[in-house]
Formats: C-alpha cells, structure tokens, sequence
C-alpha cells in the first residue's frame, strides 16, 4: 500500500497533473485532501492502473475525500504560457477550488511554482508513493478522459475516444489529412511530433 502522508501533523493536500503530454485538449490537475484515518490499498498511480479500476477509484475518493476538487487549463492557456507552467497553474486552480486549506502540498515531479504562502514538496513519481497524490492523479486522468470523450464527439475523426489527445499514429495522420482543430496545442513543433512511419 501507498504511504498515507508524508507529514504526521500537517494537512497535505496531493497534487497531481494529466494531459501534459498531448497534442490536444487542456491539461487537467487535481488536488486532494484525505482524513487520517483514510486508507485504500487499490490506489496507485492511475497510469498503472487500468481504465475501470481508475473509475471505481474515482468515485471511492469524491466520496470519501475530506477535500477534491479538479481544474484545468485551455489548449489557448497553454500556448500563451507553455505546458510546464500550465501544469503549475492547473494545480494552483485545483487547489484554489479546495473546500478545506491544506498546510503542505505534496506535488507529483520535481519543479513547481510555489502557492501563495502554503509549503510544498516536490516528490518525483509521488503517484506511485503517496495515496493523496495516487488519488489526486486518478481524479486528473478519469476527469480529463471524460472530457475528450466529448470533444471527439465534435470531431470524430481524431480518434479522442482513445487516444486521448495523445500523439498516436492514428492522431497525427488526421491531423496530416484535416488540419488542426481549436482544441490543439498551436504553439507544440508539430514538425516534430508529427513525425510517422508510413
């Protein structure tokens, strides 16, 4: 099981990030805050986890969670202020949204723009460490993918349903053939990422 807290008086609040990676839609963050006698021995980083496990867990931590809460930062956002900031700023909002402060932010990585006057640790693969940050990366992937699920419904054509907003080979050959929509990240060198094996 995942260790509970990383502080044995502070309310930590973890800190986690989904979508960083894509060609397309916003990249969500979540924040969550767990009471300390909270324990579940399913959760671990929602990458391992597969995708009906990670809606089960969804629903265990929105219902159980002393504080959650989830935002996100637009594909525009981010072209104006790049991704790694945009993560920073997607976890500023999740946590803005909390109903509770937390004394301490456990944040998944190693670098982050500090948060007002509340401390934070940076934990490289926190999600697969701390049950708070594994909560918090579940709530960032499941509300995410939900969102795609309904920008594919808007353009099929892109594959959304599966691949996310990720750069499949499916993804770049639409995007090759139709061009960008106003959900892409303008300001990724497509030059790059849209390199394919024919």
């Amino acid at each position: 099981m995942l260790k509970p807290f990383y502080s044995d008086k502070l309310i930590e609040a973890g800190c986690d990030e989904a979508g960083r990676g894509c060609l397309a839609g916003p990249v969500f963050a979540a924040a969550v805050i767990f009471a300390r006698d909270f324990r579940n021995e399913q959760l671990n980083d929602s990458k391992k986890l597969p995708e009906k496990k990670r809606e089960e867990l969804r629903k265990i931590i929105e219902e159980h969670a002393l504080a959650w809460a989830v935002a996100s930062v637009s594909p525009e956002e981010i072209d104006d202020i790049n991704i790694l900031n945009a993560s920073y700023l997607a976890m500023h909002r999740a946590v803005d949204q909390l109903k509770m402060e937390p004394e301490l932010l456990l944040i998944d990585g190693n670098r982050f723009n500090a948060y007002k006057n509340i401390p934070h640790k940076c934990i490289v693969k926190g999600d697969a460490k701390y049950m708070s940050i594994a909560a918090a990366s579940v709530l960032a992937k499941t509300h995410r993918d939900a969102y795609m699920l309904e920008i594919h419904q808007e353009y099929p054509g892109f594959g959304w349903d599966k691949n996310k907003g990720y750069p499949t080979r499916q993804h770049k050959l639409a995007i090759y053939k139709h061009g960008l929509t106003s959900y892409h990240r303008k300001s990724f060198n497509y030059y790059l990422q849209l390199k394919i094996d024919f």
